[in-house]
Formats: C-alpha cells, structure tokens, sequence
C-alpha cells in the first residue's frame, strides 16, 4: 500500500488509500525519514517539541530521544542509515548531531559541528545569531561516511561514523538546503542549495555546477531517481521570498534531460506556487508536495497527476517542509 507523508507548517499529512489524515497537529515541523525495509517506522523532527517516532506506518506517534536531544529540541534535519534500520541520526538547532543504534530509542550526541575553523561563519539569515543542520545524508556505499548540510555555512562530512569531521571543502556550496547520493553512482554528491546547484564526484572533495538550463538558481528540493543516477529533480526559485512565503511565491521544477536542465511544466508552478519538497521512493516515480497539494510521476518526471484527495485549504497558504513516500 502506498502511503505518503507530508510535513506541513502545522501538521503531518498522511496519504493512503485516497484519504488524508492529519497527525502531529499543532507542532511546527520540519523533517521527516524512513528506511525502505522498515516501511512502518518513520521519524519526523519538530521546531518546538523534538523527535518523534511511528512504528505503525504514522497511524500513532511517540516522541524519543527526550534525555539527549531534548523534548523541546528544535530537530531540523532526520536521517537513518541504509546500511542499518537502526542507525538514526537527528540535527538540531543551534547545529549539533546526535546518533542512534537502536532505532531511535535512545541517542548520544556527537563531536560537537561548531569546533570546525568555519563555524565562526555559520548563519542563518532570518536568525542571525544561530545556524541549524538543515539535512543529514548517508553515503550508500560506506556505512561510515555521512553529509552534514548546515544552513548556513557549509557542507561538512564525517568518515567515521561521526567520530570526526571534515571542514567544508574549497568550491563547496555554503547554503546547502538539500543533500542526496546514489546507490548506482559511487561518490557521487548532489547539492541543492541558494548559492546553486552542484554535484561532486568524489565524495565531496571537489564540486562542479551544471546550470544549463536552470533559470532560477535558489535550489531547494532535490530529488534522485533511484533507478538512473542521471534523472534528478529540483525545486527552485530566484530567492528566498520567491521560495517559501506563499504571498510573494514564484517557484518552478526543472529536470535533467542530458547534459542541461529542462523546466517542468506538468506542475503547478510560477507565481503563488512555493518551492517543491520532492521524494523518489521507486524507479521512475517521483512525489512532489507544494502548497497546491501533492502530485505524483511515474515515467521518471515527465508528466505528473495530483493524488486526487481533499487538500486542506489552510495547506494553501503553508510552506511544505518534507516528504516521504512509500511504495
């Protein structure tokens, strides 16, 4: 059964069998993640009330990590390792990591971010005096190497597990919103962020910047088909104002077809129409979530239908800010 996951400004819209259902109303969320084997077990993060945890496929939830990440923890980035269904990391705000080995019942913080020489320069423009990991990405070929996007500021990685990391490389994006990798393409880095868009092919070290094509260079959601390393997916806008606030939107989808970008125009998008959340959960399919609902591609992008359910009308002046899917 499919069922899709969108985490809005004020509740968790769950997806299945034609039907929206709401959860985890009246919190301010902000992340989501699951793991393919353990399709019942999803996390979601919250500005305001820490990390929760379904493990019946979003019907309940319960938070965890209370004694280390905190119950009123600001968790802006969720991830778990493909490796392992039990290895789950959470960011925060300000930015810190912290891990878990045993399916998020309990967590240990890492080596603290803000030792990096960089960090001196970490901002988030609407909170200047802090920063937050805005996504945490583990590498598919190597259990022990993982992406740490902290917006804003830098890109950094650990080849440990997170007993160490590794400063921001020389030509890396600083505001990364959007971080993926691929099971097919080894070492191979995406990056959707508002400085552009860039990929790297070799675990981060060096980056280069496909922009051909690409009209509107703020990038946000980032997408990957698992199928074909080569079909990718984003969001994007001219700024942040043109992104995220419904008032003054004016976002679009572009896809690679090749060696240059090609915009969408299967979706709602343009003017009222805030920046994409993406997810590719099979081969060839792909989600999108906006504040006009959630739409769905099964030829890798080309063409997109909408889910066909009833989209809250207060979901109309609202940002998404995740989503999951599960096929």
């Amino acid at each position: 059964m499919t069922t899709v996951y969108a985490a809005m400004e004020d509740a968790l819209a769950v997806m299945r069998d034609g039907n929206l259902e709401e959860r985890l109303t009246g919190n301010d969320l902000e992340c989501l993640a699951r793991h393919p084997d353990r399709p019942e077990r999803v996390f979601c993060g919250t500005f305001d009330a820490g990390l929760w945890r379904s493990t019946d496929a979003g019907r309940t939830w319960s938070r965890v990590g209370e004694a280390t990440v905190g119950e009123a923890a600001s968790v802006t980035a969720v991830a778990v390792s493909p490796h392992d269904p039990d290895v789950v990391w959470a960011g925060t705000e300000p930015s810190a990591v912290y891990r878990s080995t045993d399916g998020g019942d309990s967590f240990e913080s890492l080596p603290d971010l803000t030792d990096l020489p960089s960090a001196d320069e970490w901002s988030f423009p609407p909170r200047p005096d802090t920063h937050h990991v805005r996504w945490l990405e583990p590498d598919p070929a190597d259990p022990d190497r993982w992406y740490v996007a902290i917006e804003a500021g830098a890109l950094v990685r650990t080849l440990d597990g997170g007993e160490s990391w590794v400063d921001r490389p020389a030509g890396g994006r600083i505001d990364n919103h959007t971080v993926r990798t691929h099971a097919d393409a080894p070492d191979r880095v995406y990056s959707a962020a508002g400085d552009g868009y860039a990929e790297s092919e070799d675990g981060g070290d060096t980056w280069h910047y496909p922009q051909e094509g690409l009209e509107h260079r703020y990038v946000w959601g980032l997408a990957v088909d698992p199928g074909d390393p080569d079909t990718v997916l984003v969001s994007a806008a001219t700024g942040a104002r043109r992104a995220h606030s419904p008032s003054t939107a004016d976002a679009h989808c572009y896809r690679t077809e090749g060696d240059r970008w090609e915009r969408v125009e299967d979706l709602p998008t343009g003017q009222g129409v805030v920046r994409a959340v993406l997810a590719a959960p099979a081969p060839g399919t792909f989600y999108a979530a906006t504040n006009r609902g959630i739409f769905r591609s099964s030829d890798a992008g080309r063409s997109w239908e909408g889910l066909g359910i009833d989209w809250p009308e207060r979901f109309g002046v609202q940002t998404p800010r995740a989503l999951v899917a599960v096929e």
